[in-house]
């Protein structure tokens, strides 16, 4: 049986769900640190994080903040865990680009040719990555958001819900885009920024 541990029975813990079962998944389980959390929807949870390591399984995190994304991903890849690539049936990917193990692209989301997208990426509903972009590690790229071409995110920046990136541009990392901004211009000290066009906050 083709089994799938998600750690994280949070909304987007959903959204991955989702995804695996219509990607085949025939058994899908959730383990969650809070001890009051019985199931993420229809989903059980069977256990605490550490006891994935003693699943049988593939396993996928399935967190939004990126330092705790980034921290279990790492240890999954250091014990071996088999970790897969989750795309929604939905998405529209260019065949050529490159996504990294443990990123999931949601549904509705468009990544163009030339993109490379790093590992533990969330390319969320509806959000397009434009030709040649280069996404690092643990970047969120929100609902809705558009990156434009050749555009360079560093590694854990947020995307925000319905933010712009201009092309062209580099954005360094650890940065929180906020919802709705803009960006027109290079970003190069981390930082949250918000804003038309976008500015540190």
């Amino acid at each position: 049986m083709k089994t799938l541990g998600i750690i994280g029975a949070s909304g987007h813990g959903k959204v991955v769900a989702d995804i695996a079962k219509k990607l085949g998944y025939e058994e899908i389980v959730f383990f969650d640190d809070n001890p009051e959390v019985d199931y993420c929807g229809t989903y059980p949870v069977v256990g605490v994080t550490q006891n994935i390591f003693e699943c049988n399984c593939h396993a996928f995190v399935a967190i939004g903040n990126p330092m705790v994304r980034s921290r279990l991903l790492e240890q999954l890849e250091r014990e071996e865990k088999d970790v897969p690539v989750l795309v929604h049936p939905s998405a529209v990917v260019a065949e050529d680009i490159q996504l990294g193990t443990g990123t999931v692209v949601a549904a509705g989301a468009v990544i163009n040719p030339g993109a490379r997208i790093g590992k533990g990426c969330i390319i969320n509903t509806c959000s397009s990555v434009d030709h040649d972009c280069i996404v690092e590690d643990y970047v969120h790229v929100s609902v809705g958001a558009h990156v434009a071409g050749t555009v360079q995110i560093g590694h854990h920046t947020w995307i925000g819900a319905g933010a712009t990136v201009s092309n062209n541009l580099n954005i360094c990392a650890n940065c929180m885009i906020g919802a709705g901004a803009v960006v027109c211009k290079d970003i190069v000290e981390g930082g949250n920024y918000i804003g038309v066009p976008a500015k540190k906050k």
